[in-house]
């Protein structure tokens, strides 16, 4: 795949997943993306994850995740010589990603405008819980607390159990991915200008959330919990089947018309109670338990291939190790494997999630150990280098 981002330099101070993440997909791109750690342990995701003899070596699978084809140095920004050193990288690259608490570069001396000194082209994304701004501005935040204050676990979950949290951390991934789509945005930006790129996680957030943003604002009508339910139709969500579970979504008329054919009640079109897409969603319970009733007589395999040819989306319900193992997703290229990895075994992670030109995107090398490219990249500097 051609690397769309050859060329440019990305200086990555970031921890733990939002930042990182982000960074994961510039280098995904062809950015060349180098790590900038504390030398005293790096990266908190370094001492994350399932396997504790790798947390206790620094490459804890956290940290795995999202550092593939990164370069790591380490420098002490408290420190005068390494503030110095940090400023002299900052003059040969083309961004800088933090995601400090806000004012925390600015108290080190080098804040944006400092950096934009040293570098008029500079483009700096600052990514935060709150923004740069505002009343929670120099407030902690993890994912968690910004699922919840976004709203997010107030609609997941059933009415009977709800709030609930999704079940991996969606406000960092989705700060991150907003951190990257803007800076390619400013990257792209001719003739290229200095920006300074304020991400918050809980406005990212909120900002995926439109169908239940704009139902409040446009209509009134304040977002519930369904569970698996789809807010705009009936019959869509998870049913039980014969063995298990499968994902309806049958959002159209004609779809659920074809449903009633493939469970064999054609009765249920003219039904009052399901006859029309009102109707469906006020009658809800009721439509659920006739397919469940008809669903129990075979399997989801069956249900699955059936709906589908009669042009109904649908789906069975996969764990992690399901999906990962799945034709549809083994054979796109979609996990990156390096057969020599800084782990000491073979290595596999996700890679950007895309494809261009037919092509997955790879990464030359593994994550790095902490402070891997201190001899290359910061020769004077051999005394952080154990």
């Amino acid at each position: 795949m051609s690397a769309l981002l050859s060329g440019y330099r990305v200086l990555d101070l970031t921890n733990v997943l939002a930042g990182p993440f982000c960074c994961h997909q510039l280098a995904h791109m062809g950015a060349e993306v180098i790590k900038v750690e504390r030398p005293q342990g790096g990266d908190l995701a370094r001492q994350l994850g399932a396997d504790p003899e790798l947390n206790r070596d620094f490459m804890g699978v956290s940290f795995l995740a999202q550092n593939a084809g990164k370069r790591s140095i380490t420098l002490d920004l408290k420190q005068p010589d390494d503030r110095r050193r940090f400023l002299e990288l900052v003059k040969e690259v083309d961004v800088v990603v933090e995601n400090f608490r806000p004012g925390v570069m600015q108290r080190l001396g080098l804040g944006y405008d400092t950096l934009c000194e040293a570098n008029p082209k500079l483009v700096y994304c600052a990514i935060s819980g709150f923004g740069q701004d505002g009343p929670l501005a120099n407030y902690p935040a993890y994912d968690q607390i910004i699922q919840g204050m976004a709203g997010v676990m107030s609609i997941t979950g059933a009415p009977d159990n709800a709030p609930y949290r999704v079940g991996y951390p969606l406000a960092d991934t989705v700060g991150g991915l907003t951190a990257a789509m803007t800076i390619n945005a400013a990257l792209a930006e001719r003739p290229r200008r200095t920006h300074f790129i304020d991400i918050s996680m809980l406005e990212s957030v909120l900002a995926t959330m439109g169908w239940a943003v704009s139902n409040l604002l446009v209509a009134g009508k304040e977002p519930r919990p369904l569970g698996n339910d789809n807010v705009t139709a009936s019959p869509s969500g998870t049913f039980r089947t014969g063995d298990g579970l499968i994902n309806i979504a049958a959002n159209k008329q004609e779809q659920f018309e074809a449903v009633c054919q493939v469970l064999g009640h054609p009765e249920w079109i003219a039904d009052p109670r399901f006859a029309e897409r009102q109707a469906r969603l006020e009658h809800r319970s009721e439509l659920t338990r006739c397919i469940e009733t008809a669903l129990a007589n075979d399997t989801t395999e069956h249900w699955w291939r059936a709906l589908v040819e009669a042009g109904v989306p649908a789906g069975p319900v996969y764990s992690v190790a399901e999906a990962l193992a799945h034709p549809q997703v083994r054979d796109r290229g979609l996990i990156e494997r390096f057969e020599h990895s800084t782990i000491g075994r073979p290595l596999e992670v996700v890679s950007g999630g895309y494809r261009i030109d037919g092509r997955a995107p790879r990464v030359a090398n593994p994550p790095p150990r902490l402070g891997a490219d201190n001899h290359e990249l910061l020769p004077a500097h051999a005394a952080n280098d154990e």
